[in-house]
C-alpha cells in the first residue's frame, strides 16, 4: 500500500512520534494549474513546506497536480518542478531527503479537462482511501488558474468532487477577483451557487506579509491607544515599489493596471489593518472582517483629483509588440499611481492616507509607515542631544514587508516613542547596522525587530488554509466593499492620460507628488519631451456652455461637472447671504447628488453653512433612519461633515404619530407652513433637482394626481416603484425659486435627455418639463454621457 509504505519510511527517520498519529484522517490537496508560473515559483514549495510541518500531525496526505495538458507531458512538467523543491536551511539533510522523496511519491498528475475527468479524480481518491483503510478529513482545491475558468471548475467540483459528509471542503481562489464592482459581484454570485462562504479562501499573498500588523497593535495597546489618532498622527503611507516593468505581462496589465493589480487589494488591506478599530479578539476572523467593513464605511469616496497616474515610457512599445497593436497605439493604462485617501471617522478625520505603487521605479521595497506629529522644540544643539531618544527626531512606526535597504521583513519603532512588546518566539531584536539608514535616519534611532524564522508568504497562507483559519483571507463582503470603494476612481480616470516617466533612477523627481486642495498633484511640471504623442483626450475638453430647452446648459465629464456645480452653488449661497443674511437651499435625494454633496463637504470651506437653511425637495415615506431615506443620505454625505446649525436643518415630517405619511396627520401641511414661516414669499434661493428615466423630478411622477399644478405647497404622491408613498414640493412651489439647478448624470439618462430636448411644456407626461421658474433662473447641468450617449 502506497501510503502505508510512506508512513513506515517517515516513522523510520523519526518524523512521527507514534503510529497512532495517523488516525486523524486523510487530506487530499488538488492544485489546479499545477504546471503554471505561480505553481512553479511558489505553490509547490508552499505545499512541500506544509507537508514538512504537518507530517507529524496525524493527518496523511496526497497531492494531486492537475492541468489541461495530457497525462504524459503534464506529468513530466510537474515532476521537473517537484525535483527542484528545497528544505529550509535548518532542516537536517537526511530528513530533508526522506521527506522530499516521500512528497514526490505522494504526488500525482491528473488531466482535468472534462466532467468525466473530475468524476475519475473523485473515484481515484475514494479508491485510494478504501485500499488504505483511511477516513477522509477533507479536500483542498487550489485554483491557480485564470478567473474566467473559476465557474466551470466550481461546477465540476460541486457536482462530482465534493468529499463525503463529515469531511470538509476548502477552495482556494487567486486574484484577480473581478475587474470592477459589477464583475466582482457577478463572479461572487456564480461561486456562491457552488460553495458556501466558509468553504472559500480568497488569497492575497501580501496578507501573509502583513499578518503581524494587527498582533502588534493588540500587544502594544497601552502605548498606542493614546497616540493612534488624528491628534498625534501626521500621515499614513502604504508603499509597494517595483524595479521590474510589465514586459511579458502586458496582456494582463492592459486589462488591470496598477490600481487593480496592487492598490485595490494589497495596499488597501494593509491600510485597513492600520486604521480599523481593534476588535476585542484580533484572532476572531468574523470580528476582524466587521471592523474592516466599518473602516471602509468611514472613508471618503475617491475622486479623479484623489490620484496621480504615471506610465513608464517603454510600456506602449511593449504593448504594441506583445499584443500586436498598431505602431501608433497609445495606452492610458497606468503603471504608477499615488492615491490620497481620507476618513471622516472621529479617529482619523484630517489625516492623509497615501497609497503608492508602480513598476520601473528606482527600488524594490514594500512598507507601511505611520508618521507622528512632532510637537517638540529642543533648545539643546543637535550635536549634544541623545540622537535616538531626542524628542526632536522624527517619530514613526514602520512595518517593513521586505526587500529595500533592509532586505528582510521588520518592525521599526522610533526610540523616542516607546519600546514595543514583541512575541519572543517569533520576533527578535535586530542589531543596528551603522551603515544603513532608513527615511534619512540611522537604524540606531529605532527599536528594530525581524522574524526569528522568515516564512514565505505562500507557506504562511497555505498553513492557514490547512488549519481552517480565515483571518488572512478576503471574504465576499470585504471584496465587494473594496471594489465599491475603488470602482468610481477607476471609472473617472479611465480616460486620463498618465504622466510618462523614463523608468528606474532616471525618474528622479518626476513622480514626486504633493497634497493640493484636498487632492494630489505632481510636484514638477511635465517635461515637453515626455508628453503623450497622442491627440487630445476626452478629459482635455473643458466644460461647454450653451442652451438646453431654452435655458443655460453646462456640460462636462461628470467629475468636472460636479466641481462646476458645487462652485456655482457656493457662489449663489454667498450672494444670497450678502443680500438677505441667509440662504434657503432645497436638495433632492437619490444617488445622483451624492458626489456633489461630498464635493461640497470636502472642498468648499468658504460655503456659508452658518447662514444656510437646508430643506428637502422630496422624501420617501420611511423612517429617517431607514437606508431608503433621502434625509439619511443627505446626513451621511453632507450634513454630518459641515457646520449647519441644528435648527437650520428641516427634514420632511413623514413620520408622525408613529405612522408614515398618513394624510390625517398633516405632515405635508406642517412642512408647507414651516416654509411659509421661514422662507420669504415661499421662494427658495436655490432648488436642486434631478431627472428620472421616466421624466419625473422630485417625487412628481408622470400623470401624478397631486403636485403638478395648483397651489404652491407640499403634497403626498405615489411612486411606481417602492417605497411607493412619497412627500414632495409641488411644481408650482419649485417654480417660485430664485434659481433651479437640474443635475443629470450617466449614460442611463441619455434617452430621456434626448427626448426632453425635443418636447415642450407637458408636465403631465414628463414632470421635469414643467420646471420653469416664474421669476427665477433655470440652469441644466448635464454630463457628456447623458448628453451625448
Amino acid at each position: 500500500k502506497m501510503l502505508g509504505r510512506v508512513l513506515c519510511t517517515v516513522l523510520f527517520v523519526g518524523a512521527l512520534p507514534s503510529p497512532a498519529g495517523a488516525s486523524q484522517g486523510h487530506i487530499s490537496v488538488v492544485l489546479l494549474g499545477a504546471t503554471g508560473d505561480l505553481a512553479k515559483k511558489y505553490l509547490w514549495q508552499g505545499l512541500f513546506q506544509l507537508y514538512m510541518d504537518q507530517v507529524s500531525s496525524g493527518h496523511s496526505f496526497t497531492f494531486h497536480g492537475a492541468a489541461l495538458a495530457a497525462l504524459e507531458p503534464g506529468q513530466r512538467l510537474m515532476f521537473d518542478v517537484l525535483k527542484k523543491l528545497s528544505c529550509p536551511p535548518d532542516e537536517a539533510p537526511d530528513r530533508c531527503a526522506v521527506l522530499k522523496d516521500q512528497f514526490l511519491k505522494l504526488s500525482q498528475y491528473h488531466q482535468l479537462k472534462t466532467a468525466e475527468n473530475y468524476t475519475a479524480l473523485n473515484r481515484h481518491i475514494e479508491t485510494l482511501l478504501r485500499q488504505e483503510g483511511l477516513k477522509e478529513a477533507g479536500r483542498i482545491f487550489y485554483f491557480s488558474v485564470p478567473p474566467f475558468a473559476y465557474t466551470e471548475i466550481a461546477r465540476h467540483i460541486n457536482g462530482s468532487c465534493r468529499p463525503p459528509g463529515g469531511a470538509w471542503l476548502r477552495v482556494v481562489l487567486e486574484k484577480p477577483f473581478g475587474h470592477d464592482l459589477q464583475s466582482a459581484q457577478q463572479l461572487a454570485a456564480e461561486l456562491a451557487g457552488f460553495f458556501r462562504e466558509e468553504e472559500m479562501y480568497r488569497v492575497d499573498h501580501y496578507l501573509g506579509k502583513q499578518s503581524h500588523i494587527l498582533p502588534f497593535r493588540d500587544q502594544n495597546r497601552q502605548f498606542l491607544d493614546p497616540i493612534w489618532n488624528r491628534h498625534h498622527v501626521e500621515r499614513v503611507e502604504v508603499v509597494l515599489k517595483e524595479t521590474v516593468d510589465a514586459k511579458g505581462r502586458t496582456s494582463f496589465y492592459e486589462q488591470y493596471g496598477v490600481i487593480r493589480d496592487m492598490l485595490q487589494n494589497h495596499l488597501t488591506e494593509a491600510l485597513l489593518f492600520l486604521i480599523m478599530e481593534l476588535p476585542a479578539n484580533v484572532s476572531s476572523a468574523p470580528e476582524v472582517v466587521q471592523h474592516k467593513l466599518q473602516a471602509f464605511q468611514s472613508l471618503w469616496g475617491l475622486e479623479r483629483s484623489s490620484a496621480v497616474l504615471g506610465q513608464y515610457q517603454a510600456y506602449d512599445s511593449q504593448v504594441q509588440e506583445e499584443l500586436q497593436e498598431a505602431r501608433g497605439y497609445v495606452s492610458t493604462t497606468p503603471t504608477f499611481a499615488g492615491v490620497l485617501i481620507r476618513s471622516h471617522g472621529l479617529r482619523w478625520e484630517g489625516v492623509p492616507f497615501l497609497l503608492t505603487s508602480g513598476k520601473a521605479l528606482d527600488e524594490r521595497v514594500g512598507y507601511a509607515r505611520v508618521l507622528f506629529k512632532n510637537r517638540a522644540y529642543c533648545t539643546q544643539s543637535g550635536s549634544l542631544r541623545d540622537a535616538g531618544h531626542s524628542q526632536c527626531k522624527p517619530k514613526q512606526i514602520i512595518f517593513y514587508f521586505g526587500h529595500g535597504a533592509l532586505n528582510t521583513p521588520a518592525v521599526l519603532v522610533s526610540r523616542n516613542l516607546f519600546q514595543p512588546v514583541m512575541p519572543k518566539d517569533s520576533w527578535k531584536e535586530a542589531e543596528a547596522r551603522s551603515d544603513l539608514h532608513i527615511f534619512g535616519q540611522p537604524l540606531s534611532d529605532f527599536y528594530m525587530y525581524s522574524p526569528v524564522k522568515e516564512r514565505a508568504a505562500y507557506s504562511f497562507l497555505i498553513s492557514n488554509i490547512y488549519h481552517g483559519r480565515k483571518d488572512f483571507f478576503i471574504t465576499t463582503e470585504n471584496l465587494l466593499a473594496s471594489w465599491a470603494f475603488w470602482t468610481p476612481l477607476l471609472d473617472s480616470t479611465s480616460r486620463q492620460p498618465p504622466r510618462l516617466y523614463p523608468g528606474g533612477v532616471e525618474n528622479q523627481h518626476l513622480l514626486d507628488f504633493e497634497m493640493v486642495s484636498g487632492g494630489l498633484a505632481f510636484t514638477l511640471a511635465e517635461p515637453a519631451e515626455l508628453l503623450s504623442p497622442g491627440g487630445q483626450m476626452p478629459s482635455d475638453f473643458r466644460a461647454i456652455q450653451s442652451k438646453f430647452r431654452q435655458s443655460p446648459l453646462v456640460s462636462a465629464w461628470a467629475e468636472d461637472l460636479i466641481s462646476q456645480l458645487a462652485s456655482d452653488m457656493e457662489e449663489a449661497a454667498v450672494r444670497s447671504v450678502a443680500r438677505s443674511g441667509h440662504f434657503h437651499l432645497a436638495l433632492s435625494g437619490g444617488s445622483s447628488p451624492v458626489g456633489l454633496f461630498q464635493r461640497l463637504a470636502r472642498h468648499h470651506f468658504g460655503f456659508p453653512w452658518q447662514h444656510t437653511h437646508v430643506w428637502l425637495v422630496d422624501e420617501r415615506c420611511v423612517p429617517l433612519t431607514d437606508s431608503e431615506s433621502n434625509f439619511l443620505g443627505l446626513h451621511r454625505h453632507l450634513l454630518q461633515h459641515v457646520r449647519v446649525p441644528y435648527f437650520n436643518i428641516h427634514p420632511m415630517p413623514v413620520h408622525l404619530q408613529r405612522r408614515l405619511c398618513v394624510e390625517e396627520d398633516g405632515g405635508a401641511e406642517l412642512y408647507a407652513q414651516d416654509i411659509v414661516a421661514l422662507v420669504a414669499n415661499a421662494s427658495f434661493d436655490l432648488v436642486l433637482l434631478g431627472v428620472g428615466t421616466d421624466g419625473h423630478t422630485a417625487s412628481l411622477f408622470p400623470r401624478s394626481e397631486n403636485g403638478l399644478e395648483g397651489a404652491p405647497t407640499v403634497v403626498l404622491t405615489e411612486s411606481p416603484v417602492k417605497p411607493h408613498q412619497r412627500m414632495s414640493l409641488s411644481l408650482p412651489l419649485i417654480n417660485r425659486a430664485r434659481q433651479v439647478f437640474v443635475l443629470v448624470l450617466g449614460r442611463g439618462k441619455h434617452d430621456i435627455t434626448t427626448l426632453l430636448s425635443r418636447v415642450g411644456h407637458e408636465p403631465r407626461k414628463w414632470p421635469i418639463s414643467g420646471v420653469s421658474p416664474s421669476s427665477g433662473q433655470l440652469v441644466w447641468y448635464v454630463d457628456y454621457e447623458a448628453l451625448l450617449g
